[in-house]
């Protein structure tokens, strides 16, 4: 295998000292998923990466990347001594893009990126080789770790650009130096740190800075703040093209079909019209194929492969990801499982309700002879001061009239579990652990069962609690 850092590159690039010769294939920061061959980062995050050193040597890492050799070492362990650990994972991430011949995607927003990235990696992926990280890495480490691990030879690559905080976007655009950015929409989250949802778009719109000469710009259209968004394009000399369900979008989504196995879909564009579908049902999933078509013309695809590509896309595990939980070995009667465990702000957690209501559940198969649609609704977090209304409102949804029980975990979803009428009341727990004992009593065959919520309060534990009643496979397509 073709090393991706040789020692001497390594130490030229970060300005570190290499203690020994080394080849590196490539980069991690976590040896739970550290691979033979692959630089060891040691970051201090949460814990520090220093600590994990001699596991990682242990486990067949070419090198270490350290400010420091960590005690215990032999004195001929393959080390880069550097003076900081993530200055110089960002030296990497800002080399491997140097020196690529990848025409690179960055892609932002409040609701969908990761769905997004990985849409482009199955759209792109059909037309030439592509790099994206295999996670939702998209702050201060993931964006110069993904970069950091982008092969020289690739066609594509996409890199999505995340925030908590005003003036992150920014210099992690300057570092991706995409060719093209896409802004899936702006939505209240992370509403802790800005006061207005104009201050998220500002924010959001700073991917814009990062460009490279020539670079495009790819707009959602209809939003309450996209002259914010159109603006600040204008005002950098990015083309733009928008996407929407607007008269005035560029890529206008005409009409949906949501079915219990997909989204299909009619859009005009260029005074044409034309259908694309995803293999997987729900409206915002819909909105962010449009915007991957978009970006595929702008990068000079082939359009009908780049949509027949797509309609193969299913969302990656936790991110809306549905499957079967057979209950019965024997005539696998069972609940179909909703897993989007891993992100929830209003408009997501919107277009979740929506997905669920328009599913369809199956009656007389289980101890209660009706079918239900149940969510599983865990807190949003970063929502600021406005936190305790916006989770109240969610009860105002037109979707919920379709659902038939909501259960609520966290201290902020109380709010919601109080304005919830009786006949749909749950259960209200503080934490995801304190359901997980009751997990079979949650759910019956013929369920369809959605567990949504925002990473930081785990009710992702509640989603592996209810794979392990049955046998879990991908749901009937």
């Amino acid at each position: 295998m073709t090393p991706l850092w040789t020692s001497d590159e390594a130490a030229a690039t970060t300005g570190g000292r290499a203690t020994r010769a080394f080849a590196a294939t490539g980069v991690s920061i976590d040896t739970r998923s550290l691979g033979p061959g692959d630089l060891f980062v040691a970051l201090t995050d949460q814990r520090d990466g220093h600590a994990f050193v001699a596991e990682a040597l242990a486990r067949g890492a070419a090198a270490a990347l350290v400010s420091r050799r960590p005690e215990g070492l032999p004195e001929d362990a393959p080390l880069l001594l550097v003076p900081d650990v993530l200055e110089g994972l960002r030296a990497l991430g800002r080399a491997a893009r140097a020196r690529t011949r990848a025409r690179v995607v960055g892609v932002t927003g409040s609701v969908g990126k990761t769905s997004t990235k990985e849409m482009l990696r199955a759209t792109l992926g059909g037309q030439g080789t592509v790099h994206a990280a295999e996670a939702s890495y998209n702050n201060h480490w993931g964006v110069p770790l993904t970069l950091a691990r982008m092969p020289a030879d690739v066609d594509f690559a996409v890199v999505e650009i995340g925030m908590n905080h005003p003036g992150e976007i920014a210099p992690l655009s300057r570092l991706a130096r995409p060719h093209l950015a896409l802004i899936t929409t702006v939505a209240a989250a992370h509403l802790e740190a800005f006061d207005s949802l104009s201050a998220i778009a500002e924010e959001k719109a700073a991917i814009l800075e990062g460009l490279e000469p020539a670079g495009r710009a790819i707009l959602p259209a209809g939003l309450e703040v996209s002259p914010v968004l159109a603006a600040r394009a204008a005002a950098l000399g990015v083309p733009a093209v928008t996407f929407g369900q607007t008269a005035d979008a560029d890529w206008r989504l005409a009409d949906i079909q949501i079915t219990p196995e997909a989204t299909v879909a009619r859009a005009s564009h260029a005074g044409g019209t034309f259908l694309f579908k995803v293999l997987t049902p729900g409206r915002h999933f819909a909105s962010n194929a449009l915007a991957t078509l978009a970006a595929a013309e702008a990068l000079g695809l082939d359009l009908t492969i780049a949509a027949c590509d797509l309609g193969l896309w299913t969302p990656p595990s936790g991110r809306g990801t549905r499957e079967r939980i057979a209950l019965d070995p024997v005539d696998e009667a069972g609940f179909d499982l909703i897993d989007d465990a891993f992100n929830a702000n209003p408009a997501s957690m919107a277009a979740s309700l929506e997905l669920l209501a328009a599913m369809a559940p199956t009656d007389g198969v289980g101890r209660i002879a009706a079918g239900r649609r149940i969510a599983i609704l865990g807190d949003m977090l970063e929502l600021g001061p406005t936190e305790a209304e916006l989770h109240r409102a969610v009860a105002d949804h037109p979707a919920l009239a379709e659902i038939a029980l909501v259960h609520c975990v966290g201290p902020r979803m109380r709010a919601l579990h109080e304005a919830l009428p009786r006949r749909q009341r749950g259960e209200w727990v503080e934490t995801a652990a304190e359901l997980v004992p009751r997990a079979r009593l949650l759910v019956d065959a013929g369920d369809i069962v959605l567990v949504k919520g925002s990473k930081g309060i785990k009710v992702s534990l509640v989603v592996d609690a209810l794979r392990k009643l049955g046998q879990s496979s991908p749901s009937r397509t």
